[in-house]
């Protein structure tokens, strides 16, 4: 099979998603969709494609004792980047996933850090657990708090 249709379809494949618990988060459809691990089990099976596509003795030997170099010259081939890719595909919309469900959860605003989670998976990680902090300590009813006695 082609590699670079493969590609294409993956990165496809991961918008459908992204649209949902960006824009619809709160639809039923959404919450039922998301809730599945399906989505996970067919990008892996990109990254399958393309980790067996780029396995060989030199990627072996780049990837059983990488450094800088030798993982700059093995991501220089097509299908080391396409793995590459698939994995923060797989990866991002992970974390992206497991910031949706916190804010249904936890009633934190999350659209900010999903957006983020879609471009830099990293960067909406830190974004969630900053913003999930201020909202546990501004803006969330103290528990504790007792109704005055008459």
């Amino acid at each position: 099979m082609n590699l670079n249709l493969v590609f294409n379809i993956a990165n496809l494949f991961v918008l459908p998603f992204w649209t949902l618990i960006i824009f619809l988060p709160n639809w039923g459809f959404t919450k039922k969709v998301m809730s599945s691990f399906l989505p996970f089990i067919v990008l892996v099976g990109f990254y399958v494609f393309f980790f067996t596509n780029t396995l060989n003795a030199e990627s072996g030997a780049a990837l059983s004792n990488p450094d800088l170099p030798t993982i700059t010259k093995l991501f220089s081939e097509e299908s080391a980047a396409a793995t590459g890719w698939a994995h923060f595909l797989v990866m991002d919309l992970f974390v992206g996933t497991w910031v949706y469900w916190q804010g249904q959860e936890k009633g934190i605003f999350t659209v900010h850090s999903i957006i983020l989670c879609l471009f830099a998976g990293p960067i909406g990680l830190l974004s969630h657990i900053i913003t999930a902090r201020i909202t546990e300590r501004f803006f969330k009813p103290s528990e504790t708090t007792e109704a005055p006695s008459s």
